[in-house]
């Protein structure tokens, strides 16, 4: 941290990734933003006779920046001179930035918040010659070892105690023996019903078709579908194997599509979560092939990770049939096939909502074509936390985002009402999941899990944040990996 004082804003807004993308520099918008922002924090702290710390780790310090970020936004719209106004702002009541009371009953939403897509990363179970877990490292922690901030424990503080989440789902990674493997995630399973968070923590069953013999894949997915309480099967088809496709419409590509789907039909449940967008420079990761699989298995239902959203092509805007990129893609796909509001396909929010909430135009776009397309019953919450520290700022921002009437006349995109905020938080999520929604809280002293101090790091990000550090996690040889097990 440059000062002792300063935590970071509370909406993170700086580079950070996941692993599967290089971060871009923050754009002119956040950079002014970020600067007004911590400047308005400074007055407003005085003002209240705070310290700069304490109020921007308040509810009043996420106001002030999101505040900010909505009037630099506006203000960058109409200073492009085509007399359209801002399509994206974040409903904050003037109050809010300076009043406690307001601020909380603002942001300490009691909205029920199920995130789908979250990972941690067990070092004590990672292959020793992979090391997967020495690309995560975190320089900041101090807990005496950087790979730590990515521990159980770390997960368990940030998503329970640290934010409003009250379910989450543990997302698989994209290969087997990984850090997070089956027995890693049930383990988490068990220890959060003993912490009294029985029943708000969830698994997915991984998969992996096209690495090594296919037989081998699916006779893996009986043995954990036999052992663990599997709640969806999660898989990639552009890592973790040679490249595949859902549909198996290249023959030039392993054909492992149709035997996975159908192996997961019999096995149960018939939820496939699939990442597609975010490609690491892969063609498989397109989403070409999930309307035609979708169509073909109308008994399956497909959430699509990312919603097909990808870093460095350009920026999202309106549905453009001609667009390859982007959730444009993915949108094509389901409709070329027959699927539209309601149907067998989720778009799945987590990572995409992150990189788009500093562009609230864009975000504008993003989320309003999703809900056109998908409808407001099939859009879901996911953050893909850990990376990116406690999920609580993604959420704030989503509680208080809007898009104006003036996007919502010209592009046809619904008003983001408490209902359809509701339906995206969680709701729909249980339903398919088949899950009553645990709402309150569920915390915990950390203690309770490692004999160790809790340190609060602020606001802070834990994922790679420079193109050498994913790069480093990119260039892992996955051949090595299968090679090892």
């Amino acid at each position: 941290m440059a000062r002792d004082d300063d935590p970071g804003l509370p909406i993170k807004l700086g580079p950070c990734s996941n692993g599967e993308f290089v971060p871009p520099p923050p754009t002119p918008l956040v950079r002014e933003a970020a600067r007004r922002a911590r400047a308005q924090a400074e007055v407003n702290a005085n003002r209240l006779g705070m310290s700069r710390r304490r109020f921007l780790l308040s509810s009043m310090g996420a106001a002030t920046t999101l505040a900010v970020l909505a009037a630099c936004s506006s203000e960058q719209k109409a200073a492009e001179g085509d007399g359209s106004g801002a399509g994206g702002t974040f409903d904050i009541p003037p109050d809010a930035t300076v009043d406690r009371e307001v601020a909380d009953d603002l942001l300490a939403s009691d909205q029920f918040v199920f995130d789908v897509q979250t990972h941690f990363l067990d070092a004590n179970h990672d292959i020793p010659d992979l090391g997967i877990s020495e690309q995560f490292n975190n320089p900041a922690c101090d807990d005496g070892d950087p790979r730590a901030c990515f521990s159980v424990d770390w997960y368990l503080d940030l998503l329970f105690n640290a934010s409003a989440t009250n379910m989450i789902v543990i997302s698989a990674l994209p290969f087997a023996g990984s850090p997070l493997n089956p027995d890693v995630m049930k383990a988490t399973i068990e220890l959060a019903d003993s912490l009294g968070c029985e029943g708000r923590v969830l698994m997915q069953g991984e998969a992996h078709p096209s690495a090594g013999e296919l037989n081998d894949a699916l006779d893996n997915m009986s043995t954990i579908s036999a052992a663990m309480p599997v709640g969806a099967w999660k898989t990639y088809t552009h890592w973790g194997g040679p490249g595949w496709w859902l549909d198996d419409h290249d023959p030039n590509a392993p054909q492992v599509g149709e035997a996975f789907i159908q192996r997961a039909s019999e096995l149960g449940p018939n939820i496939i979560a699939v990442h597609k967008g975010f490609g690491v420079g892969s063609p498989y990761a397109h989403p070409r092939d999930v309307g035609p699989a979708a169509a073909k298995h109308p008994d399956m239902r497909f959430v699509v990770y990312h919603s097909g959203f990808d870093i460095g092509w350009g920026v999202e805007g309106p549905y453009d049939e001609a667009n390859d990129n982007g959730i444009d893609r993915l949108i094509t796909s389901v409709r070329a096939n027959g699927i539209g509001p309601g149907g067998n396909v989720y778009a799945e929010l987590g990572s995409t909502w992150r990189a788009l909430m500093g562009n609230p135009d864009a975000a504008a776009h993003a989320i309003g074509k999703l809900l056109v397309a998908f409808g407001p019953d099939n859009v879901v919450w996911g953050t893909d936390s850990i990376w990116y520290g406690s999920p609580q700022d993604q959420i704030d921002a989503f509680a208080t985002f809007q898009i104006t009437p003036e996007f919502q006349e010209r592009f046809g995109y619904p008003e983001l009402t408490d209902d359809i905020k509701a339906k995206i938080f969680g709701l729909t999520s249980a339903k398919l999941y088949g899950v009553d929604p645990i709402t309150g809280t569920c915390s915990f002293d950390r203690s309770e899990i490692v004999d160790t101090q809790l340190t609060s790091f602020g606001n802070a990000t834990y994922g790679p944040r420079t193109a050498a550090q994913v790069q480093r996690i990119q260039q892992t040889d996955l051949a090595t990996i299968h090679g090892l097990l």
